[in-house]
This record gives C-alpha cells, sequence and structure tokens, in this order.
C-alpha cells in the first residue's frame, strides 16, 4: 500500500488525526480575513464586466499582420473606449469594445478595415444589446438563489437544519471568494464565469456532504456513551475523510489548471480564463471550507444543545475521575463496538456495524478485551 493509502488508512481508523473542530477559531479568523479581501476588492475594483453584460460589439477580421497592441490602440482610438483583442487560430484578430452604441459600430468597423488594410467585407460585427446581458445576470441569480434553496431544504431533510447552514454558510464563503478574486486580478466576467461559478457549487457541496454523512453515521445515540464530545466525533470525520477529499480536489484541480496556466496563459487562448479561474479558485475553496469551516460550524452549533452540553460534562467528569485514579485515557474512537463493555461506555460507531475488528488492533491483547 502506498504512504498516501497507509496515511488515509489510519486516519480512518482514527490512529492518528488533526485537531481541526478545536482550532476552529483559527480557521473562521482565516476566513474572514479572505472574506473581507475580496469584498475590499469588490468595492475599491469592483468587477470587469464581459461585453455580454455591458453591451457592445465584436468584430472578427481575416487573416492580418497587425500585432495585438497595435490592434487595440487603433479599436480604442476609434471608439473612445477599451478594446480586449485577441489573436485567433487562422490569424485574424477578435476586437472586442464595450459599452458603444450600435450605431457606431458602423465607422468602428470602416476604420479597423482602414488601419488593418483589409476589407469591410473581411470584417463580421456582432452587435449586443445592454438589456440581452441584463436578462443572463437575472437568469444566473435566480439560478443561483434556487439552487441555494433547494440546498438548505434537502440537507435539512437529509441530515438536520444545522447542517444545511453550516452548508450554506461554507457556499457563501466559496462564492465571496471566487467573485473577490475576478475582481482582484481583474479577469473579464462572461457567461463562462457565471457557469463555472454555478459549477464549483457542487464540488464544494460534494465535500461537505461527504463529511456530514460521515458524522451523522458516527454520531448516532451519541449520549448513550460518555467518552466522546460532539466536537470530538466531528474531529474524527474529517480526519476519516480527508484523503479522500484531498485526492478527489487534486484531480479535479489538474485539468482546471492546465486550462487556466496552459491554455490561458501559455497559449494565449485569453477566452479560457472565463471558466478556468473560477472553477479553479471555487474548487480549493470547496475544499477548504467543506473541512475547515462547514464541520467546525456544526460542532459549534451542536455543542449549544443542551443535550450535547450535558453530554460533554459527563465525558469531562469521566476523564477527570479516571486521570484522579490515574487510569489512562482513551480518546481514540475504535471501529467496532465491543460486546463486554458497558452500552454507556461503548464507542461510537464508525463503520459497518459487526464490522470484525482489525488485525493489528488485538495483538498481544485478551481476545475481546482491552488493556
Amino acid at each position: 500500500m502506498s504512504k498516501l493509502g497507509t496515511l488515509g488508512a489510519r486516519l480512518h481508523r482514527g490512529e492518528i488525526g488533526y485537531d481541526f473542530v478545536g482550532k476552529r477559531k483559527i480557521w473562521y479568523g482565516i476566513s474572514i480575513l479572505i472574506t473581507i479581501t475580496a469584498i475590499l476588492g469588490l468595492t475599491v475594483r469592483g468587477l470587469n464586466m464581459g461585453i455580454e453584460f455591458q453591451g457592445g460589439a465584436v468584430f472578427t477580421t481575416g487573416k492580418t499582420s497587425v500585432s495585438v497592441a497595435q490592434a487595440e490602440t487603433y479599436a480604442q482610438n476609434s471608439s473612445g473606449h477599451d478594446a480586449v483583442v485577441q489573436k485567433l487560430g487562422n490569424g485574424g484578430l477578435r476586437i472586442q469594445v464595450a459599452g458603444i452604441d450600435t450605431d457606431k459600430s458602423d465607422k468602428i468597423k470602416d476604420d479597423l478595415a482602414k488601419d488593418l488594410n483589409v476589407n469591410t467585407e473581411s470584417i463580421n460585427a456582432d452587435l449586443v444589446g445592454p438589456s440581452w446581458g441584463d436578462q443572463i445576470a437575472n437568469k444566473a441569480w435566480e439560478g443561483l438563489a434556487i439552487f441555494m434553496v433547494l440546498v438548505v431544504i434537502y440537507l435539512a431533510i437529509a441530515f438536520e437544519w444545522r447542517m444545511a447552514v453550516a452548508a450554506l454558510v461554507a457556499l457563501i464563503h466559496d462564492i465571496t471568494i471566487t467573485v473577490g478574486i475576478y475582481a482582484l486580478v481583474g479577469f473579464e466576467v462572461t457567461p463562462g464565469t457565471v457557469i463555472g461559478l454555478l459549477t464549483i457549487l457542487g464540488y464544494s457541496l460534494y465535500d461537505t456532504v461527504v463529511v456530514f454523512d460521515s458524522l451523522k453515521e458516527q454520531t448516532k445515540d451519541i449520549t448513550k456513551q460518555t467518552r466522546y464530545t460532539y466536537s470530538e466525533i466531528a474531529d474524527r470525520s474529517i480526519n476519516g475523510t480527508l484523503v479522500r477529499s484531498i485526492n478527489t480536489t487534486v484531480v479535479a484541480l489538474l485539468p482546471v489548471a492546465g486550462l487556466l496556466f496552459i491554455g490561458g496563459g501559455v497559449l494565449g487562448a485569453g477566452m479560457l480564463n472565463d471558466i478556468s479561474l473560477s472553477l479553479f479558485v471555487g474548487l480549493a475553496a470547496g475544499a477548504y471550507s467543506s473541512i475547515f469551516i462547514a464541520t467546525p460550524l456544526v460542532a459549534d452549533l451542536k455543542e449549544r444543545e443542551p443535550q450535547m452540553k450535558a453530554l460533554r460534562k459527563r465525558v469531562l467528569a469521566k476523564r477527570a475521575q479516571a486521570a484522579a485514579k490515574g487510569e489512562p485515557l482513551e480518546t481514540e474512537i475504535t471501529d467496532v463496538m465491543l460486546d463486554d463493555e458497558p452500552e454507556d461506555d461503548a464507542p461510537m460507531v464508525v463503520g459497518p456495524r459487526n464490522q470484525p475488528a482489525s488485525r493489528n488492533r488485538g495483538r498481544g491483547r485478551p481476545s475481546g478485551k482491552r488493556r
């Protein structure tokens, strides 16, 4: 077995682990700082909305020897607005001028034909009205709102309302960071960006639900034992699914990174940046929020319940009593429930019930007994 596989197995069995929930204030602080930075970026710089949202014209030329920089200068001088120029595979140019009236497009087309030394007929002009962009924006907001409502309803039914609230907070966290990054780097916001933004919500929710499902399974009948608090079980759920979350995130990020850094950066296919940046940032933020935000927040909400407060008192009291007697404290969550222990002291069930114990767990001990 590989080292990563061995690490994942040990994390799942509870032999090792990291105290994610115990250090939740650190993660909350980091997330708040990142979110404030993103909001400041939106406030100060704003979003660079594409032509689909502002309205304008897109001119496509045939093969020409004029450089991208020269074409941008020609388009800006003719239109009086900033222009975005991209080199096409056939040697032509795609010149995008946002915020102009459609009645100016003919004049700009003639000026470009003269400056680029090409025939007017070889330049295709596509006009986009601002009302079409407003429709796209409204549909995007409607889709986002419907998605959020359905997510909350589903999680509240499949799990509980606290998990639904935590997942919603994580999703808003991911969206805010992604949009803020767009504002800070100045990438153009196009319909592709909206598609990418809606896509990352599914990835973010997937990682969160995986941890929640493990947490739900492990906290069945949690009040019938006095070994572990809810936060400790939540930590076990995060550690048990940590390697899986890392693997799925890395596998998803690799092709997106290829689109962003190779396709958009090296090859100069700028249109790929619209969707690849939102996917890259959103996937990374989604993996982070599912581990460091969603589950610790659920633990915070659950620990406020009277039953969980009473459980914590019983657990701490029992540990203090054991420490006073000099007895060893068992904080490891085992994979199976032992039949020879009283129900109150039985560890939580992590895997399927009646699962055989690990081969290494009983070496050197009497069968079925603990030291």
